[in-house]
């Protein structure tokens, strides 16, 4: 790593790297390696959407990656490197191109962001709250999917339950087209935290009523109330709701479905419960 000369068509960046030296092996680590991910708490940023939207709700970004070769950065990225104040490293299209999983294409700019872990007791509610809870999540895309749909109809916090996909991998952040950064994504242990900040909360006032889905739920969706406070359970892709969901569950609703397919999938059912309640609740 050396210090850069100025470029014509981009800004001059503080640092530059065209080698696989150690930082850039650090920064490839946080691609693949979830151990390495939660060491450090860093995770990487990839394309121009989630990059806005965590600008825009002020998510620690440590440095801004940017191609130093190529065809001219675009007004976009040129405006945000001169308009931030954090480290900028310049770095060469072939490595940003595996930074940004391109075969093709170098991205211009990625993001060296911090991870943040918000835990249930601060999250900040609606007078009626929705909590989307994912039971053990195996594809960190279907999580990040999750999490976009649990944004776009109003939910307050989305809560990973036991050993389930990490919510900064890259696959899921670019799942959540940037919904990562504009609601709080928490991660606990088991039913039992979930249950205990229930009761927290029902002590001090506010009802939280648990709804878990599934193909044999005893009601149909739309024939629940979702007029107060819910928690909404979402099973693990394959293996469905734990034992331990179903007997916390106050209700297990079902989605009426036709044709040749047995079942919805995990991000499907939670987009299409999400749906139905943000529908009775307008």
């Amino acid at each position: 790593m050396s210090r850069a000369p100025s470029g014509r068509n981009r800004p001059a960046p503080s640092l530059l790297v065209t080698a696989r030296n150690a930082r850039f092996q650090q920064w490839q680590s946080y691609l693949t390696n979830r151990a390495k991910r939660t060491k450090a708490g860093r995770f990487l940023i990839q394309g121009v959407r989630p990059l806005n939207l965590a600008l825009e709700h002020d998510w620690p970004i440590e440095s801004l990656l940017h191609r130093i070769d190529g065809p001219p950065l675009s007004d976009w990225a040129r405006e945000l490197l001169e308009t931030r104040s954090v480290e900028q490293i310049g770095v060469s299209a072939e490595l940003m191109a595996e930074l940004g999983e391109k075969t093709t294409t170098a991205p211009e700019l990625i993001a060296v962001a911090k991870t943040r872990t918000p835990r249930l007791k601060d999250l900040r509610l609606q007078s009626v709250p929705l909590i989307v809870v994912f039971d053990r999540p195996a594809s960190p895309g279907n999580l990040g999917t999750l999490v976009r749909s649990a944004n776009a109809f109003g939910a307050d916090a989305v809560v990973v339950v036991g050993h389930g996909a990490d919510p900064f991998d890259p696959r899921s952040v670019r799942a959540s087209t940037g919904s990562l950064f504009a609601m709080p994504v928490v991660t606990v242990s088991s039913v039992d935290e979930i249950l205990a900040f229930r009761d927290a909360r029902r002590a001090s006032g506010t009802d939280l009523h648990i709804v878990g889905t599934d193909e044999t739920g005893s009601v149909t969706i739309d024939a629940h109330d979702f007029g107060g406070g819910t928690v909404l359970v979402i099973g693990n892709e394959t293996r469905g709701m734990s034992a331990a969901w179903r007997d916390a569950c106050d209700t297990v609703v079902n989605i009426p479905i036709g044709g040749a397919a047995s079942s919805l999938g995990a991000p499907s059912a939670g987009a299409v419960a999400l749906y139905e309640i943000a529908r009775q609740r307008r």
